[in-house]
């Protein structure tokens, strides 16, 4: 009775012991590998799908409402930016257009008198362009002889240049021109004789919600003294720094390697 009972307790301590379920060890005494799985193209592939899924609606999301990249692609901004310069711009700033929605992010300011800003054209509202605010809703804007007076002060433009001044615009484009700004004008202009060219035009009021801008290559800019008031729903942006810039004119083999502009990388256009 005394074995058999014995029995039974190592029995009950054998089925309470946790059992070893690693693998044997082999006559040689080493314990085999673990076999592993076969590869799973339909796992792989879907996994990948899933990384590039998530990159593009980050990419989308940072290029719609965040920052974007732009080239300049004529002089009319020299010798503040140049062709062929890269620019990074920031949407955020100004409150960026949702694609396809329709609705605009909060901004964080406002476009402020003197600095730079990338807009959508008015004439051709696919273009992208970039000029220099010169005037904010409100304003008296006029120009005498290519010098600036705002609120009846000059005011000074030390980043302009001048490379012809005898430029001027088309008679249609100055006809054009007389029309807009016929309603704004102040300071008792005598309108029969009002024929606003480049250099000499104003004073005019700048309407509400919108702006007065300008290239800085005054004699080689076509701006808002031909298109008129820019409307503050076009603003798109404000440039933050160049981050390439090379010379196409340059007469060497890939200027975009052999002539690139290393003195201008990373400089804020302002």
């Amino acid at each position: 009775m005394a074995k058999k009972r014995q029995q039974k307790n190592n029995e009950k301590r054998q089925e309470g012991e946790p059992r070893d379920k690693s693998p044997e060890p082999s006559a040689s005494g080493e314990k085999p590998s673990a076999v592993k799985p076969p590869f799973d193209f339909r796992e792989w592939a879907l996994g990948w799908a899933k990384s590039i899924a998530i990159a593009v609606v980050l990419w989308f999301f940072i290029q719609a409402f965040l920052v974007k990249s732009y080239r300049i692609d004529s002089g009319s901004m020299e010798p503040t930016l140049f062709e062929n310069d890269f620019l990074f711009i920031n949407k955020a700033v100004y409150g960026a257009k949702a694609p396809l929605l329709g609705f605009r992010t909060p901004a964080f300011r406002e476009p402020r008198r003197g600095e730079l800003i990338v807009l959508r054209g008015i004439e051709w509202d696919s273009l992208t362009i970039v000029k220099r605010v010169i005037g904010l809703a409100g304003d008296t804007l006029e120009m005498r002889r290519d010098s600036l007076f705002r609120n009846g002060e000059y005011a000074p433009e030390p980043y302009t240049q001048h490379v012809d001044p005898s430029a001027e615009m088309e008679t249609g484009r100055r006809l054009e021109a007389r029309r807009w700004q016929l309603p704004q004008l102040v300071g008792g202009v005598a309108t029969e004789d009002y024929l606003p060219g480049m250099h000499d035009w104003g004073p005019f009021v700048v309407p509400d919600e919108h702006l007065f801008v300008m290239g800085d290559n005054r004699d080689a800019s076509h701006d808002g003294r031909a298109w008129g008031f820019l409307p503050r729903k076009h603003v798109i942006g404000h440039p933050l720094f160049i981050y390439y810039s090379f010379d196409k004119h340059k007469w060497r083999p890939l200027p975009f390697l052999t002539a690139i502009r290393w003195g201008r990388l990373l400089r804020n256009p302002g």
